[in-house]
């Protein structure tokens, strides 16, 4: 099981499988702001299908980053709590989605690999160091994700001509750079 260690920062493996399903971010940030811990006031607090919020609730729950809060709610419409984990996520998740208020926006944020992608350029860097850093990612992921980030001006690409043959470079701009500022990654 992964071992989550969080004090308002996450290291990138722990920020890749917390945003491999859409509504997670969405999830925390509402349970930090107040919303009750019941389906349907967080399902309701966001524009999710029933099956993709349930999906992102398991998925948390599976995080141990909110767990069933004993002796509240239905056995068939539980309640759910953040745990310790899940608070320190939850403070990340907040400031995350704060940096975003435009809907139309929170479509690209909800994607799987553009909070970590936008966690990892704060310096500019080459496709192939993201890549490592991001070790599950294919190319093809990579790619799309770079062009559809640099499409909304969230990530910028600029060429290295310093080396010997000349080559790319990703850095977060503009609101990647809010997003950015708003995760602080260990190491």
């Amino acid at each position: 099981m992964l071992k989550i260690k969080l004090l308002y920062f996450m290291d990138i493996k722990t920020l890749v499988n917390l945003t491999s399903r859409a509504w997670s971010l969405n999830i925390l940030a509402l349970l930090h702001s107040g919303v009750p811990g019941r389906q349907a006031p967080l399902l309701e607090a966001t524009p999710a299908s029933r099956t993709s919020f349930s999906a992102s609730l398991d998925h948390l729950v599976q995080l141990k980053l909110i767990e069933r809060n004993p002796g509240h709610g239905h056995p068939l419409r539980p309640e759910f709590r953040l745990t310790p984990a899940g608070r320190e996520a939850a403070i990340v998740a907040h400031r995350i989605m704060a940096a975003v208020p435009d809907d139309k926006e929170l479509a690209l944020l909800r994607r799987n690999w553009t909070v970590p992608i936008l966690a990892l350029v704060k310096k500019p860097k080459r496709f192939s160091i993201l890549k490592s850093d991001l070790a599950p990612i294919t190319d093809r992921a990579l790619s799309n994700s770079l062009h559809q980030l640099e499409d909304r001006n969230w990530v910028k690409r600029e060429i290295e001509l310093s080396a010997r043959a000349p080559f790319p470079t990703y850095c977060a701009a503009n609101k990647g750079a809010d997003i950015n500022h708003a995760i602080a990654l260990r190491g």
